[in-house]
């Protein structure tokens, strides 16, 4: 079954020029032109992945994203002007997986949609990948066959990307991922992204943590090195 995709965006000839793209490599593609109507659809009916503008007239990309995290943690990509970088940082911290500049290679996103698909069906077991152990450190229970974090039994919700960062580091505590390996694990070998994702990802995954447990401090930053997180 074809994997659908939610396409929003205010500009009606990249929405009919990326329906095109997005149709040809087999994806089922839905389109909206603004945000509140975009969340009335994925409300009723949520998609496999969504691809959102940050500059919309009413509901933004931001406001719809805020919306969409409150009901799960179904793949988002923002797509952003040259002089976004606030907004491109704001976005990933809001819980967005990645984001890609305008004008952009219809190729490169392409893959980028793929590699979040992947990365959302290894993380649920799911097709004919063969589930994950879970993984236990100290208070932390990963179990990325039901793409479940707990710490000290409370539920983390993570998004895919937050996910496999957060499983890179647990694999082996102590041990000092940089910034590139991280990006491998998360990305896949192929896709690239800046230092400043990677370091947008780290932050909201602490803030996640924090909100269950004030005193979280297991991920730490080695400056100009990468992070790791801490042995117990």
């Amino acid at each position: 079954m074809a994997n659908t995709i939610a396409l929003v965006d205010d500009d009606r000839n990249i929405l009919a020029s990326l329906s095109v793209a997005l149709e040809a490599e087999g994806f089922a593609v839905r389109c909206y032109s603004e945000g509140s109507e975009a969340l009335k659809a994925l409300t009723a009916q949520p998609a496999d992945l969504a691809i959102l503008d940050i500059k919309m007239p009413r509901m933004d990309g931001m406001e719809l994203l805020g919306h969409l995290r409150k009901q799960g943690a179904m793949p988002v990509i923002f797509l952003t002007s040259k002089d976004d970088e606030v907004d491109e940082v704001l976005g990933l911290r809001m819980g967005a997986d990645d984001y890609i500049k305008k004008p952009f290679s219809q190729r490169l996103l392409v893959e980028r949609i793929r590699a979040l698909l992947r990365r959302g069906e290894i993380t649920r077991g799911g097709g004919d990948v063969v589930s994950e152990p879970v993984i236990q450190r100290g208070d932390l229970i990963l179990d990325p066959g039901r793409h479940q974090c707990t710490w000290r039994a409370q539920d983390v919700d993570l998004t895919v990307t937050e996910f496999l960062i957060l499983k890179s580091l647990a694999m082996r505590p102590g041990h000092v991922k940089s910034r590139d390996q991280l990006m491998d694990g998360a990305y896949g070998e192929h896709i690239y992204v800046d230092d400043r994702t990677i370091d947008s990802h780290i932050k909201r995954l602490r803030k996640k943590f924090k909100v269950v447990d004030d005193d979280f401090e297991m991920i730490e930053t080695l400056y100009g090195v990468g992070y790791r997180f801490k042995e117990t």
